[in-house]
């Protein structure tokens, strides 16, 4: 059975989250979580900068400095330090070379744009679409996955299937596309999450799907249950349910992370 103790995916007020780390240390502490990870977004957009919901791109070093004073002052809370870059081909070769030199323990790898489409941003923009572009927007997401795991720059792949946040589902088949997302992660050594935010969303459904988990189960690639917390009442919501969901598609183990390390839970 699978015990979710740690809780990689969470933001603060450094990005777009509406707490302090303190805040977010707190409640881990009083949930007795073995692991928290703050990893708040590091967003290199060719499309705007800065982005509103990111950390400013030369605040990195104040931003883990912040959150290594976090961790001496909470020495009985174990904090991985993390972020969540997003994958764009125009800036990955700066964004490797920003996050090598940085002392991480995880980087998340997202896909927020396609084609300068904000995919997560309002159901409104979605609802514009129509059945052929969603379509489109969904392949074009899976091809920037696959190449995001081909960079081999991130640690796990970030809420897949983000496209269908507001509900709106491809009607095309592109296994074909999800697939090939799928075996370059697993030829890249990433995990992946189950992400229980989406079931606060109007997709209603934790992310990814699982037909999607199912077939990174088939690839053996590793796993990891986060919530995706912007607030500390989050940070373990729905657990329970990503264990089963997990469970359901063949998993057995979650991964941790440290210095960029992957191991496995006992």
């Amino acid at each position: 059975m699978i015990d979710a103790v740690t809780s990689y995916h969470n933001h603060t007020t450094w990005s777009d989250g509406v707490c302090a780390i303190q805040d977010q240390i707190d409640e881990a502490r009083r949930l007795g979580l073995a692991e928290l990870g703050i990893s708040d977004h590091f967003v290199l957009s060719p499309l705007l900068d800065p982005v509103e919901w990111s950390m400013p791109v030369d605040k990195l070093k104040v931003y883990l400095e912040e959150l290594r004073d976090a961790q001496s002052a909470n020495p009985d809370v174990v904090l991985r330090l993390g972020v969540e870059a997003d994958y764009f081909p125009e800036t990955i070769d700066r964004l490797r070379d920003i996050l090598t030199g940085a002392q991480l323990d995880f980087v998340v790898g997202s896909v927020h744009y396609v084609d300068g489409f904000p995919i997560d941003e309002s159901g409104k923009l979605w609802d514009k679409l129509t059945e052929d572009e969603v379509n489109e927007m969904w392949r074009k997401y899976w091809i920037g996955i696959r190449e995001m795991a081909e960079s081999r720059v991130f640690d796990f792949a970030a809420h897949l299937d983000l496209p269908k946040k507001f509900g709106h589902r491809p009607t095309a088949d592109l296994t074909e596309y999800s697939d090939a997302a799928l075996d370059a992660i697993a030829s890249a050594d990433m995990a992946i999450e189950i992400n229980t935010n989406g079931l606060n969303l109007p997709a209603r459904e934790l992310y990814p799907s699982q037909s999607i988990l199912q077939a990174a189960r088939q690839r053996d690639i590793p796993l990891l249950i986060n919530s995706d917390a912007h607030i500390p009442t989050r940070l373990t919501e729905h657990f329970a349910a990503a264990a089963k969901w997990a469970e359901q598609a063949g998993y057995s183990k979650l991964v941790w992370y440290k210095n960029r390390k992957r191991y496995k839970s006992s």
